[in-house]
């Protein structure tokens, strides 16, 4: 599985507009649920936010365990939530740096959220794999930040993820 099959354009915000740690956690999970965020809750859109409560918590949980900063001025926030049935993603940028608990004390601009069921674990620590390996090449980081829209963020990861 590539980054690029689990993120779209459509899951990609691009600038995050809020200015901190938990409030961009609680933006990425709105762009979650919003775009697709698929659940066991039905097609008819039923327990809707009581999914994105339990993502949310799932997230802010882990976060709490243990920071999700992987360094680069990147963070790769990640939770696991039964009601979810798919591995899912999003991404963003913010405009400027957000404090943020990481392994080289950067503060962050760039996040890679997921989320899924415990049942995916394998395919949830292979993506963040992915992503990290993505991540630490330096022009492929540059490209990524500079981008101004969604489709030309997600044109830069399938490039990356190509060579």
């Amino acid at each position: 599985m590539r980054i690029s099959q689990l993120l779209t354009p459509d899951r990609i915000r691009i600038p995050l507009l809020a200015s901190d740690k938990e409030g961009v956690l609680r933006e990425l999970v709105d762009l979650m649920m919003q775009n697709g965020g698929q659940s066991g809750g039905g097609a008819d859109g039923m327990g809707g936010e009581a999914n994105k409560a339990e993502v949310l918590h799932a997230i802010l949980e882990r976060e709490r365990q243990f920071p999700t900063g992987i360094g680069y001025g990147v963070a790769v926030p990640h939770g696991k939530a039964p009601s979810l049935n798919t591995l899912q993603a999003v991404a963003g940028t913010a405009p400027s740096a957000v404090p943020y608990e990481t392994i080289d004390g950067e503060p962050v601009r760039m996040f890679f959220m997921l989320a899924g069921p415990e049942s995916l674990a394998g395919e949830h620590v292979k993506a963040i794999g992915r992503i990290s390996r993505i991540v630490r090449r330096e022009p492929v980081r540059t490209r990524l930040l500079a981008a101004t829209t969604p489709a030309e963020f997600y044109r830069v990861l399938c490039d990356a993820e190509a060579t």
